[in-house]
């Protein structure tokens, strides 16, 4: 049976849609997007009334900041918080102001009624290729995160996706040009895993097709386009903000591997023909 069901979506690009382009007529952004996705979904089978609040870049001070207040005025029956990526990417990371921020947003939702739908981030740094002095360090603060919501999820239940356990985000279809937002499949897989828990909590709708459909193709000059617009200027200012962070980084990681090998030469006899 149809009944009013109302859905906010907190967070960040991949809430925005980024990754999943569709024409103005479906979108005034340009951008679709699992949320959207996931509403229509549930549009068949219910009158929804859908807010998307997230934002391109967001972190979760600014989902505290800037979209939890009216996430709360929309008096959400299910609500999308899903944040902590570009935190990761900051020069000003912290981990207790993360869980700060997340705790006091999940709290707040589900204060409101809401059901909270949240997700556990895979190793971002093994999809882009970034090499291991690059990769670890952000494999350290993506396990913070993913530590945040477990916290998260023990404290206030809800439904989450995980997907460090998803062999499909290492497959090149499930991203878009920049591999850091899903492309359409990608989306669709998202929403469509939402759409499935939803169904075993009791609620009646019919899952989102994973097949693509609706978007706008992409192709070389599209994908260029969109690096020399948003990508190339993406990857200048994380390189601003983040650069002094990650030489240090690396040479934390590479001082100790160095020292270490430099010590188990010490007290080696020396080879035949060397000089003593």
């Amino acid at each position: 049976m149809s009944r009013y069901l109302r859905f906010a979506a907190l967070g960040d690009s991949t809430t925005y849609g980024i990754g999943d382009p569709v024409p103005p007529s479906l979108s005034p952004t340009g951008w679709r997007g699992w949320a959207r996705l996931l509403s229509d979904a549930l549009g068949s089978t219910h009158d929804v009334s859908f807010c998307n609040l997230a934002v391109s870049g967001a972190t979760a001070r600014c989902v505290v900041a800037h979209q939890l207040a009216d996430g709360v005025a929309h008096r959400p029956d299910l609500a999308s918080l899903i944040v902590g990526v570009n935190d990761t990417m900051r020069s000003t990371w912290s981990a207790q102001r993360l869980r700060d921020d997340l705790m006091l947003a999940a709290e707040t939702l589900t204060d409101a009624g809401a059901l909270l739908m949240t997700a556990r981030f895979h190793d971002h740094g093994r999809v882009l290729g970034l090499p291991g002095v690059l990769r670890r360090p952000l494999r350290a603060r993506l396990d913070a995160v993913n530590a945040v919501y477990d916290e998260v999820h023990a404290t206030f239940g809800g439904l989450r996706v995980d997907l460090a356990t998803w062999p499909q985000v290492h497959d090149r279809a499930f991203w878009s040009v920049d591999r850091l937002h899903p492309a359409e499949t990608g989306h669709r897989l998202f929403a469509r895993a939402f759409a499935d828990q939803l169904r075993a909590e009791g609620l009646d709708v019919e899952p989102p097709s994973t097949e693509v459909a609706g978007g706008l193709p992409t192709s070389w000059r599209t994908d260029l386009h969109w690096v020399v617009t948003e990508g190339a200027p993406w990857m200048g200012r994380r390189a601003r903000d983040l650069g002094p962070w990650a030489v240090r980084m690396a040479w934390t990681d590479v001082r100790p591997r160095t020292a270490q090998r430099v010590a188990g030469r010490v007290g080696q006899p020396p080879r035949v023909g060397s000089r003593a």
